[in-house]
């Protein structure tokens, strides 16, 4: 449930940002490419549309993201996982690191041609 919660709050975040990027800060928008003001339910009519667009979905982020509070595991849960997990680190064990080699220095061999 909780992986569905977190698809619709991704999906209300995308339509956000479109919503937002469509909208003008000068009250353009769509409406700025339809001049004509005799169009009734026309390109008008759009920048309320995209403002309501725009409240729902903000209100939408909002109740989605406090209400996943109520559909993440339990203490319990939680807890047992955290214990499962513990005990998966404490079980495995680490490969013994290869002992140094010493190396052995070689005697200076004598030579007979220094008589």
């Amino acid at each position: 449930m909780l992986t569905l919660v977190f698809i619709l709050i991704i999906l209300a975040c995308v339509l956000l940002t479109l919503v937002v990027l469509i909208q003008n800060p000068k009250g353009g928008g769509i409406a700025a490419n339809f001049v004509a003001p005799t169009q009734i339910m026309g390109a008008k009519r759009s920048t309320d549309v995209v403002e309501k667009a725009t409240w729902v979905l903000a209100l939408a982020l909002i109740v989605l993201t406090l209400g996943s509070n109520f559909f993440r595991p339990s203490s319990e849960e939680a807890s047992t996982q955290d214990s499962r997990l513990k005990d998966a680190i404490e079980t495995t064990t680490v490969p013994a690191a290869p002992a140094p080699q010493q190396q052995q220095e070689a005697a200076p061999a004598t030579t007979d041609s220094a008589k």
